[in-house]
């Protein structure tokens, strides 16, 4: 099975030494991508839980910037020590504790060797106490130091307890470490020469907001803090009366409270400013690396660089407050993350997407995106919006997102392919929802794409919906639009869209009690009077008893149209538009319909409070079986008689009132059926059922090395994608074990200069092919051996039968036959 769809923005990425490589937590594994390609180059694998953070170990002459050490933490309750360049684990430290952060002080000083020996190596972990999270009575949250060096905690060593995990911050100097606590900021000194019972000196700084981010200056005693109303903090030489001076600038020391302005009661500092600019609280805050940009004649070592909710970037000039707005990202920004390269950083935002910029113009260059995160819409359309659609032979899902857009992702590769505008509109995360996708189609070749939208209505007034119809661009890469439709159903929503398997045709049927057929301009003209930019137009109505139309599909050949008139599916011929035939009558109101392959079965589900699954014979026009459970997804085999079904289990369906149960979070089931059979031929339990989606896609064999079972390839791979995005292929035909088979991906090189030969092939060249069949002697055909007794009880005691049915055929071998004499 291979998995994607992982998250890039649930840590801050890492620069390597040499700038050329970036570190991404992505779930239980760190994704290494190329900064110059934005692709993926390979993966650190071994946590069993999501990785938290990542500490790349710094180098500090030229020489040795070709040196790709790591350090990583989980909620596995592990460190692991990596050389990523191979990649290749070096060292694992279990503390048996989530870990929810980590900084690693000593890193970032050369340090000196005691007595002809490495200094030892301690790390700063915020932890979690599972044995005492249940009790309410107790703080769980701490922070502890470890011993890397010897692979323990330090005993006794606790600097503080926390409500909440909290994220540790280091300074560039590895001189201090902090972090917020409510309205307090803690901010400990870390000694030169540091060992296990080593006294930790703390101060504590008050505000009176809860605090959310905070940054440390990279060459003065200078802390920037964040708080949830949108206030930046400025506090100037704090710590001068509790730490030592050495290393930093402290300016001069003001003992005098008078002459301490903006200072709360006794703390450590000489003065604290406040500025106010965002409107929402401070997600990021970075000061600049030390004289490494200029603005004009000022070092950008002056500025640092404020992110809000809004995706805006603002530099402000540290001496005097003065702000400068750097244009809009279209997304809230998550982290800020500079590298020893003065011209390359990085920033994370919320929609799952990683820029890398050019300094100081903050120019985007390249970028690394991941798949979209779901959007939330307004309650009433939530059930009524295609959350995504898939095109199985390119082997693509696509997402609706916040921006208006409808992104398109290759689940083999595990990235963006590209993105379609479908709204023109400036949107801001800011904004109110205006506008809304409510439906996507795609036809069977991805060719064409439909989208209906709703455009919410004002006060009650000025409500639209519209119809789009579009068609791929060259290479596939991308849609334009072809034709417009506004008010295809009147002043009724679209409720389902589907397409015709090999023509131009489409049918979209909507709640107000009617569907409409459509087709390309060229479809039903001749050839002479063929257009150059054909368009769809109407080609046929039709309704049922003024029914509101729920579903529709068309069969695998295309000559059978169905439509789901609520409760009972119409059976309709879609070239000459009669009414065929009306089979069944569900609980519920139908809301998928699905032709199994090119077999005679449809395939139904309805929700509610009696939800239901059911079968149809159209050759005998009535249902094959029937189900009482809740189908959040229908997937049909193309070439096969195949369709799996993702249902929720009953304390998890929205019908019911009961909350989440401890079952290992797994909220559904994966039940793959064949035409016609009521038992389910395979099932898997999977977790955020809630919201997924399932499809059988077709292998691509560019992207992966194979997929055979007993010497025969798959005729589809079944692609599972949960509530928050992520997703898993596997073969879903390998009924002998238990976990889905395994599909092989082949490597990705994301570097540029990286694409040559690797290893022997780069000394000697490229080995000849060689041909197995070519080679292959032939084989002797079985024959029954004249001696079955010597055979009978060969191989494995495992898999030999019960005695019961051995001793029979063993007593027939010993008999001598006779042969059949036949009387004239």
């Amino acid at each position: 099975m291979i998995k994607g769809g992982r998250s890039l923005i649930s840590s801050a990425p890492v620069f390597s030494n040499d700038a050329k490589k970036l570190l991404v937590c992505t779930g239980n594994n760190v994704s290494i991508f190329s900064t110059s390609t934005g692709l993926q180059i390979t993966e650190l694998e071994g946590h069993t839980a999501p990785v938290t953070s990542v500490i790349v170990v710094p180098t500090f002459t030229p020489s040795s910037q070709i040196l790709c050490y790591c350090w990583t933490s989980s909620l596995d309750g592990t460190v692991r020590y990596w050389d990523f360049s191979l990649p290749e684990l070096m060292k694992t430290v279990d503390i048996r504790m989530p870990i929810f952060s980590m900084v690693i002080p000593h890193l970032l000083t050369q340090g000196t060797e005691i007595d002809g020996k490495p200094p030892t190596l301690f790390a700063y972990l915020s932890v979690e106490n599972a044995k005492v999270r249940h009790d309410q009575r107790k703080v769980h949250r701490r922070i502890l130091k470890c011993n890397l060096t010897k692979s323990r905690l330090a005993v006794g060593v606790v600097l503080a307890e926390t409500q909440l995990p909290e994220s540790i911050t280091i300074s560039s100097s590895g001189k201090f470490f902090g972090i917020p606590n409510k309205r307090k900021l803690h901010v400990w000194e870390v000694i030169a020469h540091d060992h296990e019972a080593a006294p930790i000196k703390r101060i504590t700084l008050h505000h009176t907001k809860n605090l959310t981010v905070f940054a440390f200056h990279p060459t003065e005693r200078i802390v920037a803090v964040g708080d949830v109303t949108g206030r930046i903090l400025i506090w100037r030489s704090f710590g001068s009366r509790t730490f030592s001076l050495g290393g930093l600038t402290n300016g001069r020391a003001m003992n005098n409270e008078d002459e301490r302005p903006g200072v709360r009661g006794d703390d450590d500092a000489d003065s604290c400013a406040t500025w106010h600019w965002h409107s929402a609280e401070v997600k990021v805050l970075s000061f600049s690396s030390d004289g490494a940009f200029l603005y004009s004649v000022i070092p950008f070592n002056n500025y640092f660089l404020g992110g809000g909710k809004e995706g805006v970037l603002v530099v402000w000039q540290l001496d005097t407050g003065k702000k400068k707005f750097l244009p809009r990202i279209g997304s809230p920004l998550l982290y800020f993350t500079t590298s020893l390269d003065p011209s390359l950083s990085s920033v994370s935002c919320a929609d799952n997407r990683i820029h890398l910029l050019k300094m100081p113009s903050m120019e985007i260059f390249k970028s690394i995106s991941g798949i979209k995160l779901p959007c939330s819409f307004p309650e009433i359309y939530e059930g009524l919006c295609s959350r995504f659609i898939f095109d199985q032979t390119a082997g693509l899902v696509a997402f609706r997102t916040e921006n208006y857009c409808i992104q398109f992702y290759s689940l083999f590769d595990d990235r963006e392919n590209f993105e379609v505008q479908i709204c023109e509109r400036n949107h801001q995360p800011s904004d109110d929802v205006t506008v809304l996708v409510t439906l996507m189609a795609l036809s069977p070749d991805g060719s064409m794409m439909s989208t209906a939208e709703t455009k919410l209505p004002e006060e009650g007034l000025g409500g639209l919906v519209c119809l789009k119809f579009w068609t791929s661009g060259p290479q596939s890469k991308g849609f334009s639009l072809s034709t417009i439709i506004y008010e295809p159903h009147r002043d009724a929503g679209i409720s389902a869209i589907a397409f015709h398997p090999t023509r131009h045709m489409a049918v979209s049927s909507s709640y107000g009690g009617d569907f409409k057929i459509w087709a390309r301009s060229h479809e039903f003209q001749q050839r002479e009077q063929m257009l150059e930019n054909p368009g769809w137009t109407c080609h046929a109505v039709g309704s049922y008893k003024k029914k509101p139309m729920t579903a529709a599909a068309f069969s695998g050949d295309g000559s059978v149209l169905a439509i789901a008139a609520e409760t009972v599916i119409t059976i309709w011929d879609p070239e000459k538009n009669v009414l065929v035939a009306v089979i069944g009558e569900t609980l519920e109101p139908i809301t998928m319909l699905s032709f199994i392959g090119n077999s005679e079965y449809l395939v139904s589900a309805s929700r509610g409070l009696k939800s239901q699954l059911s079968l149809w014979s159209l050759s005998k026009l009535s249902v094959s079986w029937s189900y009482k459970l809740q189908a959040e997804a229908v997937a049909c085999a193309m070439d096969v008689s195949y369709f799996a079904v993702l249902a929720l289990l009953p304390q998890f369906s929205k019908c019911t009132e009961l909350t989440e149960t401890k079952r290992d979070g797994r909220d559904g089931v994966i039940l793959l059926f064949k035409a016609g059979e009521p038992i389910p031929v395979a099932t898997w339990s999977v977790k955020k059922a809630n919201g997924g989606g399932l499809a059988f896609v077709h292998l691509n064999s560019v992207s992966f090395k194979g997929n055979v079972l007993d010497g025969k390839s798959s005729p589809a791979l079944l692609a599972y994608i949960n509530g928050d995005h992520e997703y898993v292929l596997f073969n879903p035909y390998n009924l002998e074990v238990h976990e889905p088979s395994m599909v092989v991906r082949e490597n990705r090189v994301g570097m540029e200069d990286e694409t040559g030969r690797f290893g022997y092939a780069s000394i000697y060249g490229e080995l000849p092919e060689f041909d197995v069949k070519r080679n292959q002697t032939e084989l002797a055909p079985l024959l029954p051996s004249e001696k079955p007794w010597e055979t009978i009880f060969s191989g494995s005691s495992h898999n030999l039968p019960p005695i019961t049915k051995l001793c029979s055929a063993f007593l027939e071998s010993l008999l001598e036959k006779r042969t059949a004499s036949i009387s004239v």
